[in-house]
C-alpha cells in the first residue's frame, strides 16, 4: 500500500515538474515575476525617504533675514528651493502645474517687525494631495522656520544683555529629548519595503497555485489527475503543490537576501523563526488556492478574487494604518488574511526584537487557513470529476 502511494505521488510530481519547465507561464509566475517585482520595488524605495522636493520662495522682503531663511529651507533634506517667484500668484501657478510641492511667502517688512520685537507672519502653502509627502514637507519646513525664528530670538536676547545660556533658556525653556525607536532612520526601506516585498510573494504564490490547480479544470484533465494519483485528492494536491512550495521558498530566500544583507535590516530576534513563518505562510496561501477553487469552481473567477484578496491584505495588515486605531469592521477584516499575522512575527523579530514566544499565537492562526484548504479537498475532488466544470476559463 505504501509502495502504491509512493508511486502515485511520484507520478503526479514528475508530471507537474514537466509542466513547470515546459511552459513559460509557470516559470513566469514562479520564478521571474516575483524576483523582478522585488528588484523593482527595491529600486523605487532605494533612497529611503523623499529628498529635495521642489518648493518656491516668494521673498517680498529682500533682506538678510529673508535670504537666511531661504538658505535654511534649502539646506533641509526634504526640500530644495527650485524657484524664486516674484509673486504668490506666480508661485501658485507653479504648484497647480505640479512643478513645486510647497510655497513659502516672506512678506514685506518681516525683518523690520522682528527687530522691533513684533510678530512676523510667514505663509506656508503645501500640496497635501499625498498625505505622507505633505506631512514630511510640513514637518521639515516647520522645523527650518522654527530654527530660523529661534536664531533671531537668541540673537535679540543676547543683544539685550543675556548670556548665551540665559538666551537659550529663554528661547527654548523646555527642550524635548526624543528618540525614534525601531526605525531610527525614519526610512521607507525599513517601513513600506519590508511589507510590500512579502505582499508580492503571496500574490504570486496564490495566483501561481490557482493557475496550476485551475488549469486541470480548464483543460478537462481533472479526472486524469485523480487516476494518476490513485484516486486520492490528497496525493494529487500534495504532489502538485510541492514543486511550487519549493520554488516560492526560493523566492522567499531571495527576498530575505534583499531585506537583510542588502538593505541591512536589523534582526533583533530569531532568523529561524522568520524563515519558519515564511514557510508556513507560503503553505497557507497554497492551500487557500484549493479553498478558492472549491468555492468558485472557476479558475478565472478565482484568480480575480485572489488578486483582490492578496492586495487587500496590505491595507488591513496594520502596516500603513495601525490596527488598534481601525474601526471594528476593519479589525474584523484584518484577521481574514494570513499576511496580517506573518507581519506581526516579522516586525517583532526584526525591528522590535520581541521574545520568540510572542510569535506562537500568530503561528497558530496560520493553522486555521491551512485547515480551510484541507477541509476543501473533498469538494475540490468532486469538481475535478464533474465535467460541468471542465473547459471554462
Amino acid at each position: 500500500m505504501q509502495s502504491f502511494f509512493t508511486s502515485c505521488f511520484y507520478n503526479v510530481l514528475i508530471r507537474e515538474i514537466k509542466r513547470i519547465f515546459t511552459s513559460p507561464v509557470y516559470l513566469f509566475f514562479c520564478i521571474l515575476a516575483p524576483v523582478i517585482s522585488f528588484f523593482v520595488l527595491m529600486a523605487i524605495f532605494s533612497k529611503g525617504v523623499p529628498r529635495d522636493l521642489p518648493i518656491a520662495m516668494v521673498d517680498q522682503d529682500h533682506t538678510s533675514l529673508s535670504r537666511n531663511i531661504t538658505r535654511m529651507v534649502d539646506a533641509t533634506s526634504i526640500a530644495g528651493v527650485a524657484y524664486q517667484s516674484a509673486s504668490l500668484e506666480q508661485a501658485k501657478k507653479l504648484m497647480n502645474k505640479g512643478d513645486v510641492e510647497a510655497v513659502i511667502v516672506i512678506p514685506h517688512d518681516t525683518e523690520r517687525d522682528v527687530i522691533r520685537g513684533e510678530q512676523a507672519n510667514i505663509a506656508l502653502y503645501i500640496n497635501n494631495t499625498n498625505v505622507v509627502k505633505g506631512g514630511m514637507l510640513q514637518s521639515g519646513l516647520h522645523g527650518a522656520l522654527a530654527t530660523a525664528s529661534g536664531g533671531v530670538k537668541l540673537s535679540m536676547a543676547m543683544k539685550n544683555g543675556a548670556t548665551l545660556h540665559q538666551a537659550k533658556a529663554k528661547v527654548l525653556p523646555v527642550r524635548l529629548d526624543k528618540h525614534a525607536l525601531f526605525n531610527p532612520f525614519v526610512s521607507y526601506s525599513y517601513f513600506l519595503t519590508l511589507g510590500i516585498l512579502p505582499v508580492m510573494l503571496i500574490v504570486f504564490t496564490l495566483l501561481g497555485a490557482l493557475y496550476a490547480l485551475g488549469i486541470e479544470l480548464k483543460d478537462g484533465t481533472g479526472r486524469e489527475l485523480l487516476e494518476i494519483s490513485g484516486n486520492s485528492v490528497v496525493t494529487a494536491v500534495t504532489a502538485k503543490l510541492l514543486p511550487y512550495l519549493l520554488l516560492f521558498m526560493v523566492d522567499a530566500m531571495v527576498m530575505n537576501l534583499i531585506i537583510f544583507p542588502y538593505m541591512s535590516t536589523p534582526i533583533h530576534g530569531s532568523l529561524t523563526l522568520i524563515i519558519l513563518s515564511e514557510f508556513v505562510m507560503v503553505v497557507a496561501y497554497l492551500l487557500l488556492a484549493v479553498f478558492f477553487l472549491a468555492v468558485t469552481a472557476n479558475m478565472r473567477l478565482s484568480l480575480s478574487l485572489a488578486g483582490a484578496y492578496t492586495m487587500m491584505s496590505l491595507t488591513f495588515s496594520g502596516l500603513t494604518f495601525p490596527r488598534f486605531g481601525m474601526p471594528l469592521v476593519a479589525k474584523f477584516f484584518s484577521v481574514l488574511f494570513p499576511f496580517t499575522f506573518w507581519l506581526e512575527i516579522f516586525m517583532g523579530q526584526t525591528l522590535r526584537g520581541e521574545a520568540p514566544i510572542n510569535a506562537i499565537y500568530p503561528l497558530y492562526i496560520f493553522l486555521i487557513f491551512i485547515f480551510m484548504g484541507l477541509l476543501s479537498l473533498p469538494k475540490f475532488k468532486k469538481i475535478l470529476q464533474d465535467e460541468r466544470y471542465w473547459g471554462g476559463e
